[in-house]
């Protein structure tokens, strides 16, 4: 699953343009994956809308600002105008921001964070490389390079509490946090607390933005249409409704529209 970081805000005169890709196997433990985004040229700067993400996000912007790492976030967070116009953001599990940064995702909930502040000389590093190359898989090429370089698999959180986020990720994941517990043979107090020690949410939380992003990927698929959202796990239209609403304060029907309203980057 492809988590989706933001979107326009406002209904744009021309549609946002992406790529999007899935890391090698290696880098999945880590990596949720990476895109190139692109707004297009000339056009304002516009509001955005930083979607619920139970994950952090890389971001390097090709047009001046600093590179960034966004953290987990239960509801949609607004930002009058949009800082990055063209460039790349990379999708971390909680077990990549620790073994990337050092840092736990839990220090970047519901906040963001300047990259050289977790990297150090290696963030202008890997703007540099990024921003050089012309075509999309060459930057992906380069990215996947960097990465495999500089993951620290040893820093990451314990190997339990990572079994339960991949868990809860799932589509046909457990229906409730205490059989989650059950699975793994501890109590559900010893998850609630894992999960706020490591990624700075509740398990319960982190499912429900799951199950919202799960909705969002399948709603990305130019095939898509609206009642495939109560196949991601919602019980029926109403109980999509009310979370649409609290989450992203929008109907369905918006952000179908806005999710669909994009084109696809090449090359």
């Amino acid at each position: 699953m492809m988590a989706i970081h933001s979107l326009p805000a406002q209904r744009q005169a021309e549609p946002y343009e992406m790529i999007a890709r899935l890391p090698p196997p290696h880098l999945r433990p880590y990596v949720l994956g990476w895109a190139g985004f692109r707004t297009r040229a000339g056009e304002p700067a516009h509001p955005s809308r930083m979607l619920p993400l139970n994950a952090a996000t890389l971001i390097v912007d090709f047009t001046g600002m600093s590179p960034i790492v966004t953290g987990p976030r239960a509801t949609a967070t607004f930002s009058a105008h949009t800082p990055w116009r063209h460039g790349v953001a990379v999708g971390l599990t909680p077990a990549g921001m620790s073994a990337l940064t050092g840092t736990p995702l839990r220090e970047v909930a519901g906040t963001s964070v300047r990259l050289d502040d977790l990297l150090g000389t290696r963030a202008e590093e890997l703007t540099g490389r990024l921003m050089a190359p012309e075509g999309w898989a060459e930057r992906f090429r380069l990215l996947e390079e960097r990465l495999t370089a500089w993951l620290r698999p040893g820093a990451g959180p314990g190997d339990l509490i990572m079994r339960a986020w991949w868990r809860l990720q799932e589509p046909a994941g457990p229906p409730t946090i205490a059989s989650l517990a059950g699975e793994l043979g501890v109590s559900r107090r010893y998850l609630e607390l894992g999960f706020r020690r490591v990624v700075g949410l509740s398990p319960k939380t982190v499912a429900r933005i799951a199950r919202f992003q799960r909705t969002v990927d399948r709603w990305r698929r130019p095939s898509a249409t609206l009642e495939e959202a109560v196949a991601c796990g919602y019980a029926d239209q109403p109980h999509l409704t009310r979370e649409m609403r609290a989450m992203v304060r929008m109907t369905p029907k918006q952000l179908f529209a806005f999710v669909q309203d994009s084109d696809r980057l090449t090359g």
